[in-house]
């Protein structure tokens, strides 16, 4: 698989929805995280990212114009005890910490839960799991080409990240009318910012304007566990 240019994918791309980016820092020192979300109606639009005691959560940026809570009020980013961190686009965030609280894996939680409940869209849900190690896991739950009877469930597991390199998932191949589901396996793609905030800054400059909403990046040491932390939010 080749490796890409993470910005450009982006740049080209005016809305590939939710997105995360899992990987190894160039110095190879650090396990690189990061979750962007976008937004088309005010409802979406309607978000900042909060920083939480483990992790972060989305919230309305002004409660009155708040509609539907549901499928857009969550918790990305979540972490464990075990120092396990886990990232995604959705509720699913909590279905897999309770999961692995009992005992079990991030599989076993993603087996119980499926597409989310948007039709015609049937949005994909995408999650991370990022280990102590570096190592991480990525999935993604989707419909069989937008047929809501049949969800077919993807496991793509990195025992072993390359320095500098990372796969990065999301939830649209593009913009349309239903809403396309990615398709395919999570892009390989460089990492060579040398921080949280060179990323970031890089990464919010390729969103599509009109349609980004917020960004969380992350640059966790290996070695002490101590964070690197860069929230964005357009509703700053």
């Amino acid at each position: 698989m080749n490796t890409l240019d993470l910005f450009q994918l982006l740049e080209q791309n005016p809305y590939p929805g939710r997105g995360i980016v899992l990987g190894r820092s160039a110095d190879n020192k650090k396990a690189v995280m990061a979750y962007f979300i976008m937004g088309r109606s005010e409802n979406s639009r309607n978000r900042v990212f909060e920083e939480t005691q483990d992790g972060i959560r989305t919230k309305a940026f002004d409660e009155s114009k708040m509609t539907d809570p549901s499928l857009i009020i969550y918790h990305p980013v979540r972490h464990l005890p075990n120092g396990l961190t886990v990232v995604t686009n959705g509720d699913q965030t909590d279905t897999i910490r309770d999961a692995i609280a009992q005992g079990h894996c991030y599989r076993h939680a993603l087996n119980a839960r499926s597409f989310e409940p948007d039709g015609p869209n049937f949005t994909p849900r995408i999650s991370g799991v990022v280990k102590p190690n570096g190592a991480y896991n990525l999935s993604i739950l989707k419909s069989l080409d937008g047929d809501p009877a049949c969800c077919c469930r993807y496991f793509f597991e990195y025992d072993a990240p390359t320095a500098g390199t990372g796969h990065f998932i999301h939830t649209y191949q593009g913009d349309g009318t239903p809403l396309p589901s990615f398709e395919g396996e999570p892009r390989r793609i460089s990492l060579d910012a040398p921080d949280a905030k060179a990323l970031a800054g890089r990464l919010w400059a390729s969103l599509n304007g009109d349609n980004k909403v917020s960004l969380f990046v992350r640059f966790l040491s290996l070695d002490s566990g101590e964070a690197d932390t860069v929230i964005l939010n357009k509703h700053a």
